[in-house]
């Protein structure tokens, strides 16, 4: 063929340019060589065109792959350019995905990484799956196709995941693939040097054959996946440790303002103790450095938990927004300075809050020494109330007007005694060292007296309008108990008047006060308070060492148990019958219940304490039991 005649329109070439050059498809170029043959063309010319054709299908295919590879490079560039401006390693792992399913062509893509910790690999993305259990699959090393990939490093395919022996198939794994549809599965393994982080999959949900240059493609993707794990994982560590550095240049700051503030109570605080200042003038001066407010208060006006427990460990505690740190000087606690609303508070500001506590112990003790010259002149006051019946009326009004007393206002004596056991003699001695203090600093406040006598504390406390002398036993119980940490027993005198023209009545006072902290004392109510009055006739029978819970026990013991045991109401229902004059009749009325409840009770109580319980000598006994039970039980507060 010549030149001239390649060149001419009807050249055998013509036709599959212009298919070539409009993109046709493949079964395109077979219209040229059937028309030919239609028309009747020499065999020449056939021949010439289907020559044609076999070189324009291969210009075709060579076109197809440099356009697949251009494409190819351009995912891969446009990954890497990804990955180059990483910022959000989710995103660039999604476009891995979403690209390496466009360009293979496959129905879903999907991407697991390894978990260390559970040893095993999870799903971390896909692109085009739709079943759920599939997206949410934790695969074990080993199993399935991609624990496959995991455990050995190496790509795998399968071109039917359900008839491949190869890997080890898992009921979980298999109905997750299952849900999914899937047929054909490719998996190349994401490298990190020699480890395996994970698995980058492409799967059709037919059956498939994967070539050799796709299997390439993928592990490219894979390997820019693993490359951008890596550099947010670097990413991710150079933000950690410039956050240290930052946080280290931050904690030198602050570290070296804190040692100024340090420094700075430290002189404020020294001035104070050495001019005598007071307490709320250390809690100012700690205020100002703290940059908070903080105020000093009294045991119990502070939370009763987070002052237990700095007294406890000696260090200041977080209560809310607040800081408490306990004030105590020789085992004693005396109060508490409060940081108010400051709940950042550094370890060096709290060891100034803590010093702070320390220098308002020092101030209070010092304070308590110079008062204690005080009590002992109240004590000596008290001391010959008790003991002179002969003193001038005028002269002891005149030493109690200079303590602040007025000896003819109504008083109450109270005699307190400590009821915990003392490990040493030493110990019990510090122990009433401690209720004396504690009892001549409410003597002190209460404008009363106070004294130590006969292994204990005595208290002449004035009677406030509408007060009883029963409350006000109680309410020094507990006050001096919590003040000592033990358990305190008080016992009151009855009220008593004009005790400066009538100084007997001190003695007989306290002497009736001794008798009610005796009557407690056996009646085992330790650690209450109680007046004369409570007890009626039977303080008189409670002198001496008897045994009232031996006796109580032997009479009505039984009925006691049974109640216990079984919930019932026999004490009750004893109480009731002789509060009745002993009268069934009037008892139901009492009890709001039937006549025959009573007679069946009364039969209980029969068979329980025998039949001669209602012999007029075993009827005072349980009467009088049941009294002393009564009275052994502490009155609610």
């Amino acid at each position: 063929m010549s030149r001239d005649h390649d060149q001419s329109p009807d050249s055998v070439e013509t036709p599959f340019l212009e298919l070539l050059a409009r993109g046709a498809s493949v079964d395109a170029y077979e219209q040229p060589v059937l028309l030919s043959r239609a028309e009747g063309r020499p065999p020449e010319r056939v021949a010439a065109l289907e020559h044609a054709q076999r070189l324009a299908l291969r210009v075709r295919s060579e076109m197809e792959g440099r356009r697949r590879r251009e494409a190819e490079l351009s995912a891969l560039f446009e990954t890497a350019h990804d990955l180059a401006g990483l910022r959000d390693l989710g995103s660039v792992l999604r476009a891995i995905v979403q690209r390496a399913r466009s360009l293979l062509g496959t129905d879903v893509a999907y991407l697991s990484l390894n978990d260390p910790d559970q040893g095993d690999t999870y799903m971390r993305v896909t692109e085009g799956s739709v079943a759920a259990r599939f997206q949410q699959l934790r695969l074990g090393m080993g199993e399935g196709l991609g624990g496959l990939v995991a455990q050995t490093a190496r790509p795998y395919v399968t071109e039917d995941y359900f008839k491949d022996e190869r890997f080890q198939h898992t009921r979980t794994i298999d109905a997750g693939v299952r849900d999914e549809g899937l047929v054909a599965i490719l998996g190349v393994p994401l490298m990190l040097g020699p480890h395996v982080i994970g698995v980058l999959f492409a799967a059709d949900r037919r059956q498939r054959v994967f070539e050799r240059e796709q299997i390439a493609l993928l592990g490219s993707f894979a390997a820019l996946a693993a490359a951008a794990i890596d550099t947010a994982n670097l990413l991710t560590e150079t933000r950690s440790a410039l956050a240290d550095l930052e946080r280290a240049n931050e904690i030198i700051r602050d570290r070296s303002g804190v040692i100024e503030r340090a420094s700075e109570v430290h002189d404020r605080l020294a001035e104070l103790v050495l001019r005598g200042g007071g307490v709320h003038d250390v809690a100012a001066a700690v205020s100002r450095v703290l940059g908070g407010t903080v105020e000093f208060a009294e045991e119990g006006a502070a939370p009763g938990a987070a002052l237990e427990t700095s007294r406890a460990e000696g260090h200041a505690v977080r209560h809310g927004d607040d800081w408490i740190a306990a004030v105590t000087g020789g085992g004693e606690l005396l109060g508490a300075l409060v940081l108010r609303g400051h709940p950042g508070l550094d370890p060096v500001d709290q060891r100034t809050l803590e010093r702070a506590a320390m220098v308002t112990s020092l101030l209070l003790l010092a304070r308590r020494s110079a008062s204690e010259a005080e009590q002992r002149v109240r004590g000596e006051l008290l001391d010959d109330l008790l003991d002179a019946r002969d003193r001038d009326p005028r002269l002891l009004r005149e030493r109690a007007a200079r303590l602040e007393a007025d000896l003819d206002a109504t008083h109450v004596v109270l005699a307190a005694r400590l009821d915990g056991p003392a490990a040493d003699a030493d110990e019990e001695a510090a122990a009433r060292r401690r209720l004396w203090s504690a009892a001549s600093h409410l003597g002190a406040t209460r404008h009363g007296l106070a004294s130590a006598r006969d292994g204990g504390t005595v208290l002449l406390l004035p009677l406030d309008e509408g007060d009883t002398a029963t409350e006000l036993a109680r309410r020094t119980a507990v006050h001096l108990g919590t003040a000592v940490h033990e358990a305190v027993t008080v016992g009151a005198s009855a009220p008593v008047e004009n005790l400066a023209a009538r100084p007997d009545a001190v003695a007989a006072a306290y002497a009736e006060g001794l008798r009610c902290l005796e009557a407690l004392r056996l009646l085992g109510r330790t650690g209450d308070g109680a007046a004369a009055q409570d007890f009626g006739f039977l303080g008189l029978l409670l002198a001496g060492d008897r045994d009232i819970p031996g006796f109580v026990e032997r009479t009505i013991g039984e009925v006691v148990t049974y109640d216990e045991r079984r919930g019932t109401d026999l004490l009750r229902t004893l109480d009731a019958y002789f509060a009745c004059g002993m009268s069934p009749v009037r008892t139901k009325d009492a009890l709001h219940v039937h006549v025959n409840t009573v007679a069946q009770r009364l039969e209980r109580v029969g068979r329980l304490l025998g039949e001669d319980w209602q012999r007029p000598d075993r009827v005072l006994e349980v009467q009088l039991a049941l009294r002393l039970r009564r009275l052994s039980s502490p009155a609610p507060r």
